[in-house]
């Protein structure tokens, strides 16, 4: 839609009574069969969605404030507003919304929110009819004019009419003019009527009145009013610090007239709504909220005003950044920009996003750069708001801008290093400043925030470049005030609290407060690098050995840095990282948490608590490794420690796992054991059927007959059950011997031994005779009824056996495969 008249943007009011923006579109009014009536309808004019569907409802208050506002309440706390482009578009649906309630379009506000029981209480009063005309604005009748403003602030409808009545008349030009007559004559009691007057016409929170008692020839009157409060015993000089102290700095000179006035009216209320009026009591917060709205609104067309400036914004950037320029100016151009951004967030979503950007081409974050290195306190401190504004609006502008940077040789000069620096150089004893700072850099490297599906390699590249170049800022005050020191034997001291005996050595450890908050914080920031950065802060804890340094800590007298340097460890240990375990065994890391227990002694605080919290969590997760080293390294030093069954519960995990351990073993040596018995067996089961075989052949000729008929027949089905082709039985046939059995040779060979032969293999019996090179041949003799066996027999090969299946792999040369067994033709 081109029609700039109906273009609005759409506010509710929150919580805190802020407006805030709920976007920009264009309004219009239509029937909505849903709701059963004519209703204000704002489609956004980015996608066409619908910001704002709205009944005029006839009982519903519609104010008209400032010509282009038109605000409204639907529900109890639920206030809304349309901020209109234009005044023709607004006066046009304001026409609407009074046609539907049959009001006069020449009112501000449709009717008062009352219920029927005040208009009832209205009706019995019979000075409301009069209150149209107010009293002769004359020294004389200020007592009774106070009274009457003062008497209405309880009447919504009364307080509707009276500042009617004001507005009509032009009272309130006729009332500045009396206090400066007031003033003049020193008239104490007139100016205090004067006070109480001002003050109740500004609770009667009407919008057009603020544009009379704001504009530039009533404001500073105004100011007068409200500084002879009747409480003080002299009244306050407001006028005096507004025209003398508070000096208006143009660090570019203004040319817009207009933009001129807003800025110096803006100003001016807010001075009058934070330090003249007192603070409002419960009754009274809300008579005030249409001056708040007066100065939101103010400050976004202050900011859209200049942001719409370009001339204006450049030749600021390039006086911030030229070298040439003084550090008083710099100083005034930080300031200015800090109170832009302040104001920018008053801006909607999409125009803010715009704004920020702007600032980002025009080289806000260099400029930062050489602001943030400044010795002057303010500009630091100034510098450190705009970055936080551009961080929390969008970390991904400053990371992108950081990784663009050239990469010097002094790593010092990337922005991120300079944030890092001024925090560790927080001249403030309580480093208000440095926590600041520490939240900031916490937002930039998280990951939370670098999912962006446009960028999918952000998190990658940006994790890389922080841990190359600014890690090791950021660590530099922790690991000097860790350094290890040798003793007089070369032996490193660090975590060694109890070496040689009993006597007690303590490492280097600050015991400057400042220095120990300065730790507390980037040890707070490591730890969520442990939680949330896995592979980049693992690499550099380990090849730094970061962890020993950290825990040297433990010794300091400030518990809460002690309790940092546990906090760390803790979240290592929590992520159940064998990788980290296997460093915290290695360099021995329980030993300083241990000795910082036991040094507790008896005292129950929150050091105790938190270190048997720790030994507690490796005992509920089961950590066995961590578990095994505790318990033989230091039970003997924690055993007597019998107020919690923590250790005692370590000692039986660790118990419980040793017979776990044993209980297998065991079990592997009796599977190695039965696999030795089946062996022997084998042979065993060999020799008994070699014995029945004998037996058999002493009976005849009787079985003789079924042997040879049956034989070929159970072998058949044997060799068809194993598929193996006819051709490959031919080295093996069977002869049959004088008795007229069948006779086969087969060898024991190593690949046997070691229980290569096949699952369908069946043992046989065997004799040995003597072939006519000494070797040894075992002979087979099949029984006359012969048995398929299954069973699956495990060939072990033992070192005892070697002797016997040499002998046997000598006479059987040509056999090549254990799984070749005897074939018989047909």
């Amino acid at each position: 839609m081109s029609d700039t008249r109906r273009r609005v943007k759409v506010y509710t009011l929150n919580e805190d009574r802020q407006w805030d923006d709920r976007g920009t579109g264009h309004v219009s009014s239509a029937y909505v069969e849903r709701l059963k009536g004519i209703s204000l309808l704002v489609r956004a004019e980015s996608d066409g969605s619908l910001l704002l569907e709205s009944k005029i409802s006839p009982n519903t208050a519609y104010q008209k404030q400032q010509d282009t506002l038109i605000v409204w309440s639907e529900a109890e706390n639920y206030d809304l507003a349309l901020s209109f482009q234009e005044k023709a578009g607004c006066d046009e649906i304001w026409e609407k919304i009074c046609q539907v309630q049959g009001k006069d379009p020449a009112l501000e506000i449709t009717q008062d929110p009352i219920d029927e029981s005040e208009e009832e209480r209205f009706d019995e009063m019979p000075e409301t009819s009069h209150l149209a005309e107010l009293p002769p604005c004359e020294l004389a009748r200020l007592e009774e004019i106070a009274d009457l403003v003062t008497s209405v602030l309880s009447s919504p409808i009364r307080r509707e009419k009276l500042a009617l009545a004001l507005m009509s008349e032009g009272y309130i030009k006729k009332l500045l003019q009396l206090f400066r007559a007031c003033e003049d004559l020193d008239n104490r009691e007139g100016l205090h009527h004067l006070y109480e007057i001002v003050r109740g016409v500004l609770f009667l929170n009407k919008a057009a009145l603020f544009e009379v008692m704001f504009s530039d020839d009533c404001i500073m009157d105004v100011v007068g009013c409200l500084e002879y409060d009747p409480a003080l015993v002299q009244p306050k000089r407001h006028r005096e610090f507004l025209t003398k102290t508070a000096k208006f700095k143009e660090v570019i000179p203004i040319t817009d007239s207009e933009l001129r006035q807003k800025i110096h009216q803006t100003y001016r209320v807010q001075y009058i709504q934070d330090i003249i009026l007192p603070t409002p009591s419960v009754f009274e917060e809300n008579f005030l909220s249409t001056l708040t709205s007066f100065i939101f609104f103010n400050k976004v067309e202050i900011v859209s005003m200049l942001q719409e400036d370009e001339k204006f914004l450049t030749e600021v950037f390039a006086q911030l950044t030229d070298e040439a320029t003084e550090d008083s100016k710099r100083r005034e151009l930080v300031n200015f920009f800090k109170e832009f951004c302040a104001f920018s967030q008053t801006l909607q979503p999409q125009n803010r996003d715009a704004f920020f950007k702007t600032l980002a081409n025009l080289g806000i974050l260099p400029a930062l750069e050489i602001v943030m290195g400044m010795d002057d306190l303010q500009v630091r401190a100034a510098a450190t708001d705009i970055f936080s504004y551009l961080v929390e609006f969008s970390p991904s502008l400053v990371r992108e801008f950081v990784m663009q940077e050239p990469q010097q040789a002094d790593d010092d000069v990337l922005l991120i290093n300079v944030v890092i620096k001024q925090m560790i150089c927080d001249s403030d004893p309580e480093l208000g400043g440095a926590v600041q700072l520490m939240g900031l850099l916490r937002t930039l490297i998280d990951p939370e925030n670098m999912l962006a599906p446009t960028n999918k390699t952000e998190k990658t590249e940006f994790l890389s470049f922080f841990y190359k170049y600014c890690m090791h800022v950021l660590t530099a005050p922790l690991l000097a005030n860790t350094a290890e020191e040798p003793n007089e034997r070369g032996e490193s001291l660090a975590l060694s609290l109890t070496i040689h005996g009993s006597v007690k050595i303590n490492p280097v450890c600050p015991d400057n407060f400042q220095t120990a908050q300065l730790l507390s914080l980037i040890l707070e920031l490591l730890t969520f690098c442990v939680e949330h950065h896995t592979y980049h802060i693992k690499n550099y804890i380990m090849n730094k050995d970061l962890l020993r340094r950290v825990l040297v800590l433990m010794n300091s007298k400030h518990t809460f840095l002690a309790l940092c340097a546990l906090r760390f460890m803790r979240r290592i240990i929590g992520l159940k990282d064998e990788y980290y375990n296997r460093y915290i065994i290695k360099g021995n890391l329980f030993e300083p948490v241990i000795n910082a227990l036991l040094d507790n002694g008896t005292r129950y605080n929150l050091l105790n608590s938190a270190i048997i919290e720790l030994f507690e969590f490796i005992k509920v997760e089961d950590i066995k490794s961590l578990i095994a080293h505790i318990v033989d390294n230091f039970y003997k030093a924690l055993e007597s420690i019998e107020y919690v069954q923590t250790f005692k519960g370590l000692k039986g995990r660790y118990e419980q796992e040793k017979d776990r351990q044993t209980q297998r073993l065991s079990r592997m040596r009796l599977n190695a054991s039965r696999y030795r018995r089946d062996a022997r067996s084998l042979e065993d089961e060999e020799e008994m059927w070699f014995n029945e075989d004998e037996d058999e052949e002493d009976e005849g000729t009787v079985e003789k007959g079924r042997s040879d008929e049956d034989f070929p027949e159970n072998y058949g089905k044997y060799m068809e059950d194993k598929k193996v082709k006819e051709s490959d039985d031919k080295e093996n046939l069977p002869k049959r011997t004088p008795t007229g059995s069948f006779k086969f040779t087969f060898s024991h060979s190593a690949g046997a031994a070691n229980g290569s032969s096949g699952a369908n293999s069946k043992p046989a019996t065997s004799t040995s005779t003597t072939g006519p090179n000494g070797s040894t041949t075992k002979a087979a003799t099949l029984p006359a009824t012969p048995v398929v066996k299954t069973g699956l027999v495990g060939l072990v090969d033992y070192p005892d056996d070697e002797e016997e299946e040499e002998d046997e792999e000598e006479e059987d040369e040509d056999e090549q495969s254990a799984r070749k067994r005897p074939r018989l033709g047909s």
